[in-house]
C-alpha cells in the first residue's frame, strides 16, 4: 500500500468515526441507553469513555489523513525530565500526606491499605530524584 492509499483510508475512517461520535451524542441525549448494538452493551456509564476514545481516534485520523502539521513544538529532553521530576515529587508528597492524615483511598470496591503509601513515597521520591538529577546533568541544547 502506498502512503497516499493509507491517507485516503484514514480520511474515510475519520468520517466513520465522526458518525459514531454523532451516534453516541444522539444516544446520550435521546435517553435510549441502555442499548445493545452488535453485541456491545451501551449504558450511560460507558458513553463518556467511548466519546473520549472516539474523539482521540478522530484527531489521529484527521492528522494523518490530511497530513496536518502540529502547532506544538516538542519540549527538550531536559524540560521533560524536570516536569517528570516535579510530578513525581508531588505524588510523593501526596502519599506522605496520606500517611500523616490517614486518608482513605478507595478504588472501585477495593480499599487501598495505608501501608501501601510507604512504597508510593519511596518509589516516587526515587523517581523524582533520578529525573531531576539527570536533568541537572544535561547540557542545554
Amino acid at each position: 500500500m502506498t502512503q497516499r492509499t493509507l491517507r485516503e483510508i484514514a480520511k474515510f475512517l475519520s468520517g466513520a468515526v465522526a458518525s459514531k461520535i454523532l451516534t453516541i451524542l444522539w444516544l446520550s441525549t435521546a435517553g435510549l441507553a441502555p442499548l445493545v448494538l452488535a453485541g456491545t452493551p451501551f449504558t450511560t456509564d460507558s458513553l463518556f469513555p467511548a466519546m473520549i476514545f472516539n474523539i482521540a481516534l478522530l484527531a489521529v485520523l484527521v492528522y494523518y489523513g490530511w497530513h496536518l502539521k502540529s502547532p506544538v513544538h516538542a519540549p527538550s529532553e531536559k524540560k521533560l525530565l524536570n516536569i517528570a521530576g516535579i510530578v513525581f515529587l508531588i505524588v510523593a508528597v501526596v502519599h506522605f500526606l496520606r500517611l500523616l492524615t490517614g486518608w482513605t483511598l478507595i478504588v472501585g470496591d477495593l480499599a487501598v491499605p495505608l501501608w501501601l503509601s510507604w512504597f508510593g513515597v519511596v518509589v516516587a521520591l526515587y523517581l523524582s530524584y533520578a529525573s531531576l538529577h539527570f536533568a541537572m546533568r544535561m547540557r542545554d541544547k
